[in-house]
This record gives C-alpha cells, structure tokens and sequence, in this order.
C-alpha cells in the first residue's frame, strides 16, 4: 500500500509534514536514529549522496548531515536535541547551511511517532521564526526531496519486517 504524505501549513509559521509507515513504531524510531539507517534514505535528490551522518540523540546532543550533489554542489543541516523520548518523540534545532533553504534560519523540528498497531503514524512539525522563512522552506523543494526519502525508507522498512 502506498502511503502518501501530506504537507501542510497551519499558521504563518508552522509546516506539518503527516505519513504513516507499514511498521511497528520502534523499527520506524530506529531508521529515523542510527546513522547507519538514516545514510540509506536521506540521500536528498538523485544525484546527491549523504557524506556526513553525525547523531548524538539524547537532550543536548548534537547532530550534523552533510550531502554533496553534482558538479561540486553542498548542503548541510545540524542542530541540537532539545528532547527525546524515543520511540515517540524528538524535538531540535534544524539550521541548513550553504543557503539551501531560503530565508532560512534556525527551525524548531517536532518528530511524533504514534502507534497505529503493526503500522506507524508521523507527524513532524517544523516552526520557524517567521513567514517569509516558512515560505522559503516550502519553495525548496524539500516537499518533493522527503517524500522520495519516505519511499527510500519504505523499502527499507519492507526489507527489515522480511
């Protein structure tokens, strides 16, 4: 079954990315957690790779992901875990370097995972410090980039539960 995510845009400063996952909530949690998992599907758009995958889940700990694309491109993302409770919630800072995000900024990333039996529901809320950041956010691209990483994840999934 295909699992279609939805983005939407509650108030001016507010994205809520929702999707749910043919899993049960822990191995969700934990391809959302281990650098090993995370290197296979958030590769960014094709042609990208990931290059740096740094975690230290746990409050005060920091992360950094770094991607190179064609022709030399780069982008990175790092930030601080504020809290996490796995396997239902996180919440971090998010700050994209390299400009990828217009207007961007620091960004307040809410990750909820919620058990739907055997299957598992997201929900992700990211706050930023303004409209006009928000709104870069959304002409990014990063709508269409998530998604083919949630279809990544999808296999991996499907690939685990075997």
């Amino acid at each position: 079954m295909q699992n279609a995510m939805k983005v939407t845009t509650p108030t001016d400063r507010e994205i809520v990315i929702t999707r749910e996952f043919n899993a049960p909530r822990e191995l969700v949690w934990d391809t959302m957690s281990k650098p090993e998992l995370l290197k296979r599907w958030v590769l960014g758009p094709p042609g990208w790779e990931m290059t740096v995958c740094e975690e230290d889940a746990r409050v005060g700990g920091k992360f950094r992901w770094a991607w190179s694309g064609p022709e030399g491109v780069s982008m990175s993302m790092h930030g601080v875990y504020r809290e996490v409770s796995p396997p239902e919630r996180c919440v971090r800072t998010e700050v994209f370097d390299m400009g990828c995000v217009p207007g961007g900024g620091e960004q307040l990333a809410t990750l909820v995972l919620a058990e739907l039996g055997e299957r598992t529901a997201l929900t992700i809320t990211l706050l930023y410090d303004s409209k006009e950041a928000r709104d870069g956010a959304v002409a990014s691209g990063m709508e269409q980039g998530m998604a083919a990483g949630y279809e990544r994840l999808d296999e991996i999934l499907e690939g685990a539960a075997v």
